[in-house]
């Protein structure tokens, strides 16, 4: 009979092996659909820009092709491109002055609206005076109401006032953006209250704390709203229809517009509105730096 062990030898003693461990068949399944989770949402994005991009890259292949290209299979035929269809656009259209029209209704709408909106926004987000929130929510009440209904008023309010065929008509009614005030509202409230009063301390009129605090401070805000601007004027069509009448007035959209009912060949149409992508991509382009610091600085406090 063998002696009874110590607590030293049972401790000292080493421990059996272990044994082979059975796994569940629901543990064994988890990292495949963990996998195949992860991948969905790469999938659908990669999908939908696919059906984003599509539209545009059959435009320029169409820009591209021959004039006997007209339909997709012989729009694929990249080894037939040609440039003849922007020559031919560039000659038979006025696009240099559709052009110009395009980028002073745009550029100037953009610098204006950025000016009104910020100084808008500071007073509604940091001055305190009476009625301040119901004229906010007034202001931006008309964001419910759709521009075709304001459309006819607009257009006499101007035409009375001689805007008609000129840039100011085309320019002054797009400058009241509720949209671009509430953004800026939106983001200057969260801007510190003590850089403000430290201003105040020091001396500083309100029009020295909006342009040394509140400008460089909202930076990334006014270059992502400038964006946004650019593209709503650069694309706007009905506006400009029915304010400029005259030939020399049209912008980008109502001449290409026009060249339809012209029967141009859609080559050329399609080349036409392969330049008016150009300075979109390009302002987008300088600017995306500013996107992504206006939505890291979005939630400052202090």
């Amino acid at each position: 009979m063998a002696p009874p062990s110590t607590s030293a030898e049972r401790a000292a003693a080493p421990a059996p092996a272990p044994g082979p461990v059975s796994q569940h068949p629901a543990a064994t399944a988890r990292p495949p659909r963990r996998a195949v989770a992860r991948l969905g949402l790469p999938v659908l994005l990669a999908l939908v820009a696919v059906v984003t991009v599509t539209p545009f890259a059959v435009m320029v292949l169409v820009a591209f092709a021959p004039a006997g290209g007209q339909t997709l299979p012989g729009a694929f035929d990249v080894g037939r491109a040609t440039l003849d269809n922007f020559a031919d656009v560039l000659a038979g259209a006025d696009i240099t002055r559709w052009a110009v029209n395009s980028l002073v209704y745009s550029l100037v709408s953009v610098l204006l609206i950025l000016l009104f909106s910020s100084m808008a926004g500071y007073a509604f987000a940091k001055k305190r005076f009476p009625g301040r929130e119901i004229l906010f929510w007034s202001f931006l009440a008309t964001l419910m109401v759709p521009f075709q209904a304001t459309l006819i008023p607009y257009y006499i309010l101007v035409s009375e006032l001689g805007g008609v065929d000129t840039y100011w008509g085309l320019i002054v009614p797009t400058l009241a953006n509720s949209q671009a005030v509430f953004l800026m509202r939106q983001f200057i409230v969260q801007l510190p209250d003590e850089l403000f009063e430290a201003a105040k301390i020091d001396g500083a009129s309100e029009w020295r704390i909006y342009t040394a605090v509140v400008l460089p401070l909202i930076r990334p805000v006014l270059a992502t709203l400038g964006v946004f601007v650019f593209l709503w004027h650069w694309n706007d069509f009905l506006w400009p229809l029915v304010i400029g009448q005259s030939a020399e007035m049209r912008t980008l959209t109502v001449g290409l517009a026009t060249l339809e009912g012209e029967n141009v060949a859609i080559n050329q149409v399609m080349a036409g509105a392969t330049i008016t992508v150009i300075p979109c991509l390009l302002v987008f382009g300088l600017l995306q730096r500013y996107l992504t610091d206006s939505i890291a600085t979005s939630g400052l406090k202090s």
